[in-house]
């Protein structure tokens, strides 16, 4: 079925359209009614399927055979890091982090903040909610107390799980006296922060509420998924606050599982088992969608990158990334893109990497300039031999740049 078929029927039969997608995933109960609306005229997806994401992402791969396939790739140029993670070996940090979540008292309903930097074990929070019913909300790490004070008087968490620092290029951000800092302002008192020491240097105050998250985590058993409703709320993710008041955005589970499978197989076209790579944050919605659920769905291995485009150490960063690890399709910003033209503006740094896995780059979130494709377009083509792709919608043509 091409583009344009997918559309009309899409638009014309979506519930005949959703409920051949819905068969692309597995469900504890499959869904009769598709497409319902709730007393406010809300549009409800599958309201009474069953189902765990978690469980799609993880056990589902393993049950298949596929546990030692890789799942997550951690590469963090600021700490010289790079550690890989099979399905089999994230599935136990999620199983054993969230059975002793469940032992603090964290149940289904309930919400955990995660506020960490992009390093692994923010991923397993979020999959560990996910695997018992808990609704994570991830605060993007570094935020002031000011503002994570607001989402916590807002969601109420019964946790918080946190690190101790995040890097920002070469400067430690400290973040147990921002977490305490924001308890203390906020009204709300959530009963256990869960803190990862990472070892890097940075203060950590200790409090009654804090528990260490290697001791709660180690010879811990693991707990398995629990079902949930289709609407039951996955996440809260709140917008950023600057024309108001922060507004939490609800994301339910069974349309969001669906229509991540479809994204990653129809639209980013890439097939199970490659490496897919959102080089974004998991305190944005890019990350919650394509650097955790969607790849993992759909069984691809999926990078968790602490770094930045430039200046970790330097341009050429992406291109090593790509080229390590064989990325075949790429998610990033034009922001990145416009940064690493300003440090290397004649591609030199792209010209000394492999980069023939890398069948497709995406780019979006903010209006691309020609020149700033262009110059990645053009490299990436006389290297690969193979042509990248654009579509010039959101492309601005204010730069005159040369594409023969």
């Amino acid at each position: 079925m091409n583009y344009k078929d997918f559309y009309g029927k899409s638009i014309q039969q979506p519930e005949e359209f959703w409920t051949e997608q819905a068969g692309a995933i597995n469900w504890y109960r499959k869904p009769e009614t598709i497409l319902s609306k709730d007393e406010n005229g809300y549009p409800l997806w599958y309201k009474d399927g069953e189902l765990n994401i978690c469980y799609l992402a993880l056990d589902k791969h393993i049950q298949a055979g596929y546990g030692d396939q890789i799942a997550l790739i951690y590469d963090s140029p600021v700490t010289q890091t790079v550690k890989k993670y099979t399905f089999l070996e994230v599935k136990t940090e999620v199983a054993k982090l969230a059975g002793e979540m469940q032992s603090l008292g964290l149940k289904k309903g309930d919400t955990a903040v995660i506020y960490m930097p992009m390093i692994p074990q923010a991923a397993f929070a979020m999959l560990a909610c996910a695997r018992i019913g808990a609704t994570h909300s991830v605060v993007f790490g570094g935020f002031a107390p000011h503002e994570l004070a607001i989402r916590i008087d807002d969601c109420k968490p019964r946790l918080i799980i946190t690190a101790s620092s995040g890097i920002e290029i070469d400067r430690l951000i400290t973040y147990k006296p921002l977490v305490d800092e924001a308890i203390e302002l906020a009204s709300h008192r959530p009963k256990k922060v869960i803190i990862l020491n990472r070892k890097l240097g940075a203060r950590v105050p200790f409090k009654k509420y804090d528990v260490d998250y290697d001791a709660l985590v180690y010879g811990s058993e693991e707990t398995p998924c629990i079902p949930v409703n289709a609407t039951h709320p996955l996440y809260i993710l709140y917008t950023s606050g600057t024309t108001g008041k922060p507004k939490g955005v609800v994301r339910d589970t069974g349309g969001y599982a669906v229509a991540l499978k479809f994204s990653m197989q129809h639209i980013y076209n890439v097939k199970e088992d490659e490496v897919f790579w959102a080089a974004s944050d998991v305190g944005w919605v890019v990350g919650h969608s394509f650097i955790v659920y969607g790849p993992l769905i759909n069984r691809n291995a999926t990078i968790v990158f602490e770094g930045k485009p430039i200046k970790t150490p330097d341009a050429s960063t992406f291109w090593r990334v790509i080229d390590e690890h064989k990325v075949n399709a790429m998610f990033t910003a034009p922001t990145a893109i416009r940064a690493i033209k300003k440090e290397d503006s004649n591609g030199d740094f792209i010209k000394k990497y492999d980069l023939t896995s890398l069948k497709t780059q995406f780019l979006a979130g903010r209006t691309l300039r020609y020149c700033n494709f262009g110059m990645v377009w053009r490299t990436y083509t006389y290297t690969s031999g193979r042509p990248l792709v654009a579509n010039r919608i959101w492309l601005a043509d204010d730069c005159k740049y040369d594409w023969d």
